[in-house]
């Protein structure tokens, strides 16, 4: 069974190595401010008592006031899995690094991220829309993309 590492032992270990990287921490995750994100996941691969080897996944969440990309990290030798989490703010730009240099299953996923919810990954070797066509405006998943909402109405007056 794959132990779980909870984001405090992670933000534990990243503050003995990485001092100014953690922000926040929690049972579930920890989270690393957008300028640290590379080096700690280069720590969280390279180092052999870390070898989160493998990236399970991407993904990011609007949650209005901010996004968060939330990375799942697995180490096969260590047969552990932890969350780590980056929160960026503002609307306009949402920008973090490309781990696809850490990471090469980082690429099609951070593309998606890009495309759906305009997220965008400094150092991506081909970031562009993967979903979506050249030249669609918008990005589809952000809680703002129908402005203003559309009213829902219920089937048969209901």
């Amino acid at each position: 069974m794959t132990t779980a590492v909870s984001g405090s032992d992670l933000a534990e270990v990243l503050g003995q190595r990485l001092f100014h990287s953690v922000t926040n921490s929690d049972a579930g995750a920890a989270w690393v401010t957008p300028e640290a994100l590379l080096d700690v996941c280069r720590f969280l691969h390279d180092d052999r008592a870390q070898a989160y080897d493998l990236l399970s996944s991407v993904t990011a969440v609007d949650y209005v006031e901010f996004f968060d990309v939330v990375y799942h990290l697995t180490s096969i030798a260590r047969n552990a899995a932890t969350v780590l989490k980056v929160r960026l703010y503002g609307r306009d730009a949402p920008t973090v690094a490309s781990v696809t240099s850490v990471w090469a299953g980082a690429d099609l996923q951070e593309r998606e991220i890009y495309d759906l919810l305009g997220v965008t990954f400094t150092g991506h070797p081909n970031l562009k829309r993967m979903l979506t066509w050249e030249g669609f405006q918008g990005h589809p998943l952000r809680r703002d993309y129908l402005e203003p909402p559309l009213p829902y109405t219920w089937p048969h007056g209901g």
